[in-house]
């Protein structure tokens, strides 16, 4: 699409608009030229207020846009509030487009009217959280999402309560606690729709044992800055990959570095992700209930057998059901399982069988994404067919209802980009079944110390949005070879609290 600015250059707000709205389109910039279709002219003015136009045609389809954004506060927040005048105004122009286009380039072009708005990023509730922060209204922080990012009442309402659910996480928070993060990048196969950096262990199971000492000798070195840095652990998770293709000295190796370098009396949430059913054994399970594990997470994604030989899943429903009648034996207080709406030769029908089987082998936390379509993944290399976008819709449609009758209560959300559908991931819990660590996490709530291979290590500035990352790197190789990066990016964490987090 070829687009045209005036007076303004705000080009990466724009193409992160096109992308949402224009999932198909490219764009290139210019002077929009007599003759031509397929562009957008975006004009600003500035006085005290920085008034937007928009002018677009699509297709033969002419439709124009208008917004203003009074600007105030300092230089920073009036380029926030400039960026987002013209974001306002360029889908305001497709909101008045889209009813004049005809059904067969809807379908063509996959141009929707987007499930949340002008809202691009991965965290749609966090508005909410912060305005309820800021002392406004259950009502008022839904309002705001409704009237500043025009996202329609049923999400803006789902928003209100899992932002709500951010809030209440914040109050318990102090100014010196943090999160642990233990990441295993090892899987026994590679899925269909996955491109995380993790290693397939039939072709590096040789890595997996040096991994392992190197992610303990980072444990102990981190658990010496955390102390000597007065910090407190509020949470724990074990993510992935699959952390069940360890074996069990090894998970008793990793979990002993972890009690042992931690002061965890703070600690009431200890998360296995053990993932997927057929690397669970009653030997593992012990493993991990002899430390105190509160939350297993068991991820079969789908219950239909076809549809795991599509992603290139080797388990079958029938391994799930064994995983969780162990994992029940073993009486976690709390267990999570996992399904994707949109995978590949999926069917509504199909899903809505998934979802009924999670609910009867007894998940007190179950997650629902949407299958994201991310690049490097066999799905878009291979071409492979998944439902569209008005079948993931009736997965979804079906899910809220079904989850909400059965006790359920959405607790956590966000989004990711080439989302089927543009929808989002909706964690859902029993009362008292909630995750915390997914809510930090995706609420930025407070920093979360992360070791392993290809970990992210965030700091926040409590009560702010000031964040910094410091990363790990990426292959399981590199982080067995490089131990001075950890020694950096521990480093890096102390200095972030001695400066912007002083002890009082």
């Amino acid at each position: 699409m070829k687009l045209e600015f005036l007076g303004h250059d705000e080009r990466y707000i724009v193409e992160q608009s096109l992308m949402n709205l224009f999932p198909l389109e490219k764009p290139v910039y210019g002077p929009v030229q007599p003759g031509e279709d397929d562009w957008c002219r975006l004009a600003a003015a500035e006085t005290t207020a920085c008034c937007v136009t928009a002018e677009l045609r699509y297709r033969g389809r002419t439709a124009a846009g208008a917004f203003t954004a009074p600007l105030t506060g300092t230089d920073f927040e009036k380029e926030g509030q400039r960026r987002h005048a013209v974001a306002a105004c360029f889908y305001l122009a497709f909101q008045n487009l889209y009813p004049q286009l005809p059904e067969e380039v809807r379908a063509a072009e996959k141009l929707t009217l987007p499930p949340w708005g002008m809202l691009t990023g991965v965290r749609p509730d966090k508005p909410v959280t912060w305005a309820l922060m800021e002392g406004k209204t259950p009502e008022e922080a839904k309002n705001y999402l409704k009237e500043h990012y025009f996202v329609p009442e049923d999400r803006a309402a789902l928003a209100l309560e899992t932002g709500t659910v951010g809030y209440q996480a914040r109050k318990r928070l102090d100014q010196r606690d943090i999160d642990l993060y233990v990441g295993i990048p090892f899987c026994p196969t590679r899925c269909a729709y996955c491109s995380f950096v993790s290693q397939s262990v039939e072709r590096s199971f040789s890595l997996v044992e040096p991994y392992v000492k190197a992610l303990i000798a980072e444990i102990r070195s981190g658990g010496d800055m955390v102390r000597s840095n007065r910090l407190r652990p509020r949470a724990f998770y074990m993510g992935g990959g699959t952390p069940g293709i360890l074996t069990p000295d090894q998970m008793d190796a990793i979990l002993t570095a972890l009690e042992e370098s931690f002061d965890l009396s703070a600690c009431p949430e200890i998360t296995v992700e053990i993932g997927r059913p057929d690397t669970i054994t009653a030997e593992k399970l012990a493993v991990l209930k002899s430390h105190g594990v509160t939350r297993v997470c068991v991820n079969p994604q789908t219950m239909e057998d076809h549809v795991l030989a599509a992603i290139g899943r080797r388990h079958a429903s029938a391994d799930t059901v064994r995983a969780m009648e162990l994992v029940r034996a073993y009486r976690f207080p709390h267990v999570n399982m996992d399904l994707i709406a949109g995978l590949p030769a999926d069917t509504p029908e199909g899903f809505r069988r998934s979802l009924d089987k999670c609910l009867e082998l007894g998940a007190d936390d179950i997650t629902i994404h949407t299958l994201a379509l991310k690049r490097g993944s066999r799905i878009l290399m291979e071409g492979l067919s998944i439902p569209d976008g008005a079948a993931v819709q009736a997965m979804l449609d079906y899910a809220a209802p079904t989850l909400r009758a059965a006790g359920f209560v959405p607790y956590y959300l966000y989004r990711q980009k080439y989302m089927s559908g543009s929808f989002e991931n909706v964690g859902w819990s029993r009362p008292g079944g909630e995750c915390w660590y997914n809510v930090d996490i995706m609420s930025e709530l407070c920093s979360i110390l992360s070791f392993g291979a290809g970990g992210s290590t965030k700091m926040v500035e409590p009560g702010t949005n000031h964040i910094e990352r410091v990363f790990n790197l990426k292959y399981p190789k590199e982080y067995t070879e490089r131990p001075e990066k950890i020694q950096q990016n521990q480093a890096a964490f102390a200095e972030f609290y001695q400066k912007y987090v002083p002890e009082t």
